[in-house]
């Protein structure tokens, strides 16, 4: 890996092949957070393969990394019990006319593993199991409206979702105007949302922890608000699950929503997520009741038996080795690693680590110390020509200390540079190309 100048640092290959991806495929990407404008100009990698917490690019470049499949894979790539368990079941054939065994071992394996939850159901996607469960909250409540949390960055590709954010281009108004958001930590603004909305909202949905942990009595306030305005409380537990503990953010705070949706480190990269819930609710969507059928959750691919053997495979290690422990460790060292390496720089207060040790992000300053793209893309050059791909902090536990150490030594190369720019209030010499973009933004 070439440590010199960035400018040195070339990926003539991964440049073809974006090209070639965006002539093919819609914004050269399959999801938009691994899009090449979230990365400097030409310095976008195309993958080869990985293994454990390393990645090597078409270029030939071996790269420590963070944030593996937009945090699904937090035991490392091709981790080895994960592969032999999804192997075995390939043997067998992966998907029939009929439920499988697996299905049911599965489901056993789930809620033993989450067991405040009654029913599960799984599916491919995030996006499906959110929606999902959305659509149950409408039916059991019969009311129209969606409260979200606003503070909390993506749900579901669907419309409901999708027309509150500025990519909101195909979604009818008369849909968003059914969607109303609440602030995350605030119960009063939440109590006061379902007050003027009485008896039309048919859930609060969000992620029950974010960057920052629940303020005292938060979740348990939202579980009394929710019982007393009648409407269904739904945990977006994609992030969560696992990286909070084995039973998600409800199983570490102690506090029981309605229904909750895990994926990402269930499949640790294989296609699998899960609607979880109440048996009153769930069943609705089920062939035993008496009322009229929910349309929950219905895949061709969703219990392709590969996938469910990998999550089993993945609860079974997250138990038996003590791996959210274990993410937990490694976050910390590698925080306070950054932390120090940027104070002893002078950009403390600019490269901003946050976040639960096992979900770490960073932020990057300006000299008005205000969030700046221009200075996130210098920051992520410097990571890129020293061997880390790091969109984020979040861990995986791969990872080892040598690892770590080592991403801390080419962030303190990164805060020189960093620093240089700040007194120069001016980052642009460092960028050699545009800077990185929002996701979620309207033009392109």
């Amino acid at each position: 890996m070439n440590t010199e100048a960035t400018e040195e640092f070339l990926l003539p290959r991964s440049r073809m092949a974006n090209e070639r991806l965006h002539a093919m495929i819609p914004g050269g990407a399959h999801t938009y957070a691994k899009g090449d404008d979230q990365y400097p100009e030409n310095l976008a990698p195309v993958i080869s393969h990985g293994r454990g917490a390393h990645v090597w690019d078409i270029d030939g470049n071996r790269y420590v990394e963070y944030g593996s499949g937009l945090r699904s894979v937090s035991l490392g790539h091709a981790h080895p019990r994960v592969i032999e368990a999804v192997r075995r079941q390939l043997d067998r054939g992966s998907n029939f006319v009929r439920p499988s065994i697996v299905e049911v071992e599965a489901a056993e394996c789930f809620l033993a593993t989450v067991p405040t939850a009654e029913m599960v159901k799984f599916a491919k996607n995030g996006s499906d199991a959110t929606t999902a469960a959305v659509r149950l909250a409408r039916a059991a409540t019969g009311r129209p409206r969606v409260a979200l949390c606003a503070d909390h960055p993506f749900f579901s590709v669907d419309d409901w979702f999708i027309g509150t954010t500025p990519m909101s281009a195909g979604v009818p108004a008369a849909t968003n105007e059914l969607t109303v958001a609440f602030p995350y930590g605030d119960l009063a603004a939440t109590e006061e949302l379902l007050t003027r909305y009485q008896d039309e909202v048919a859930c609060l949905i969000l992620e029950p922890a974010t960057h920052t942990e629940p303020p005292p009595g938060y979740l348990a306030g939202l579980r009394e608000l929710a019982d007393r305005h009648g409407c269904v409380l739904i945990f977006d537990e994609m992030i969560t699950g696992f990286r909070w503990s084995e039973a998600g953010a409800q199983g570490l705070y102690g506090v029981v929503p309605d229904l909750s949706t895990f994926g990402k480190a269930l499949g640790n990269g294989f296609a699998v997520s899960a609607l979880a819930g109440r048996r009153d609710l769930m069943k609705l969507g089920g062939l035993r009741h008496s009322g009229d059928r929910v349309f929950l959750l219905s895949t061709t691919h969703g219990a392709e038996t590969h996938s469910l053997a990998a999550a089993m495979a993945v609860q079974n290690t997250y138990v038996e080795e003590g791996v959210t422990a274990r993410l937990h460790t490694l976050g910390e060292r590698l925080a306070a690693g950054v932390r120090e390496a940027a104070a002893a720089m002078g950009v403390g207060d600019h490269i901003v680590v946050r976040g639960r040790a096992s979900n770490l992000v960073f932020a990057t300053l300006d000299e008005n110390r205000q969030p700046s793209q221009l200075y996130r893309t210098l920051f992520l050059r410097r990571l890129l020509a020293g061997g880390v791909l790091a969109p984020s902090f979040v861990v995986s536990s791969a990872l080892d200390e040598a690892d770590i150490d080592h991403t801390v030594d080419v962030v303190a190369q990164a805060c020189a540079v960093y620093r240089k720019a700040l007194d120069a209030a001016d980052p642009t010499p460092w960028l050699a190309g545009r800077p990185v973009k929002p996701v979620f933004r309207r033009l392109a």
